[in-house]
């Protein structure tokens, strides 16, 4: 009677360890099992799961542009999906795969795909468990010197149990997993987003002298410069400059420019709808349904993510704020620049319906402060504060030449160094000019220069811009 306690604290121990051995191979199966490959609609998706939790439920990822944006389909289980966009094909099936719009495209067959995607990910999870269990098992066996008997018993136990629990704990739970990516349709049903506006339609009359075009916000329309000349209301409310880089790129290369930039303007409410101006009692119309009208235009340049992650609002906080890098302004910065990536990845799939297959050139944004903040002193800019900008600055640009490269576009990023807000020739606005941190005149061929470069170079290629040196200057330019 008395070695009944004791066996049972044996058996008791053994499954103990076992179970143990369980949820490491399964925590190092989860972690090692490689990512399955789905394609569709000329798409390829690489399929896997997210590190487990503790949590029972909770949304699954999509990585996009660089940025792990959270799906808005909430899967049940310790782990979720995980999807990554690994090859963008630029083809008309792109539209729908990003919307689902058409019900006669190949779309329709995302949900099954990833479906069957997340399938052979569980079967080579649960093989690579399996196989861990036995090494973990097989380890034990050598270190305690079991018999040959003991040692097929302890192996059998556990790969049994692992098996076991890796079907209840990660299978089953995985398996409502399953039915909900079999419903999928679109990245956009996965990620989520405003609803789009319709997509860019060239009704209207034909704008057949255009050589090139600009879309985007202030940066683009020179905002705190000269307005051109003849204004038409639209161009007061987004203040077209004389100055802007779409002039200089016009004057230079002896070109037609277009400049549909605008104050203001986001990706959903200025490029792809309209952009309402209620000062100035306007509606000014989606700038990519006038850039499908310029069908002999040979560029299109795009300026665009300041005003979508409300750059100016961050600034102002961090201004006022004791410390812009804590954790509500982070989660707000991580929250607007997962909604820019949408809508970005929106942006480019539009761009490539543009007809004629114009060269299109994706500016970044330049690094408005330098290491001399004396100019700003008093205004509550600090050297931390301007360093915490400066990297969300930087964040925001690899979305932007991630997203260029991903599509085959250029990208450009603009170099105002040694020119940079308190330098003695700055090329951005101080703070008390009509439109702070945007750029002078010179700043604005500062980027026209980066833009020109860029036009020099092979598609898809990131172009650094740079100061201008009187002598590198066009001779259009020297005029000035």
């Amino acid at each position: 009677m008395r070695r009944l306690p004791r066996q049972l604290s044996l058996l008791l121990a053994s499954v103990a360890g076992l179970a143990a051995v369980a949820a490491v191979a399964i925590v190092i199966a989860l972690l090692v099992t490689p990512m399955q490959t789905v394609t569709v609609a000329g798409q390829v998706i690489r399929l896997g799961t997210t590190a487990p939790r503790l949590s029972t439920a909770g949304p699954g990822e999509v990585d996009l542009f660089g940025q792990s944006l959270p799906t808005v389909m909430r899967f049940t289980g310790p782990v979720r999906p995980r999807l990554e966009l690994a090859q963008i094909t630029i083809d008309s099936e792109l539209a729908n795969f990003a919307q689902g719009a058409s019900p006669h495209s190949d779309t329709h067959l995302l949900g099954a795909r990833l479906s069957d995607g997340w399938t052979r990910y569980f079967g080579w999870e649960a093989a690579i468990a399996g196989l861990t269990a036995l090494a973990i098992t097989g380890a034990v066996a050598g270190w305690r010197r079991l018999a040959a008997g003991p040692t097929v018993r302890l192996l059998v136990a556990g790969l049994l149990i692992t098996q076991l629990v890796n079907l209840g704990a990660i299978v089953l739970a995985a398996h409502g997993a399953q039915q909900a990516l079999r419903q999928v349709r679109s990245l956009s049903q996965l990620v989520g987003s405003e609803p789009a506006p319709p997509a860019a339609s060239a009704d209207g009359p034909p704008l057949p002298g255009i050589q090139a075009v600009v879309i985007g916000d202030s940066t683009a329309a020179g905002a705190g410069l000269p307005l051109i000349t003849g204004p038409s209301p639209v161009d007061r409310a987004c203040g077209r400059s004389s100055e802007s880089y779409a002039e200089d790129l016009a004057r230079a290369d002896d070109w037609k420019v277009m400049n549909l930039a605008c104050s203001g303007a986001t990706i959903l409410h200025g490029l792809l709808g309209p952009q309402h101006h209620y000062g100035y009692g306007l509606t000014v119309p989606a700038q990519l349904d006038a850039t499908m009208r310029a069908q002999r235009a040979t560029v299109v340049i795009v300026s665009v993510g300041a005003d979508d992650l409300r750059w100016s609002a961050l600034v102002g906080y961090c201004a006022a704020a004791p410390h812009c890098d804590d954790r509500a302004s982070a989660a707000y910065f991580q929250q607007e620049l997962a909604a820019f990536s949408r809508n970005y990845f929106q942006l480019l799939s539009q761009l490539t319906a543009l007809r004629g297959s114009p060269r299109v050139i994706i500016n970044s944004y330049y690094d408005p402060f330098g290491n001399d903040l004396s100019c700003i002193a008093g205004r509550g800019l600090t050297a931390a504060k301007v360093g915490t900008l400066s990297s969300r600055l930087a964040t925001m640009n690899t979305v932007l030449s991630t997203g260029a490269a991903e599509f085959g576009y250029s990208s450009v990023q603009p170099s105002f160094a040694g020119h940079q807000l308190c330098s003695p020739q700055p090329y951005v606005q101080g703070p008390g000019d009509q439109a702070p941190f945007h750029p002078t005149a010179l700043g604005q061929l500062a980027i026209a220069l980066a833009d020109q470069v860029a036009l020099t170079r092979p598609t898809g290629g990131a172009a650094a811009g740079a100061a201008i040196p009187a002598a590198s200057r066009p001779p259009a330019w020297r005029a000035r």
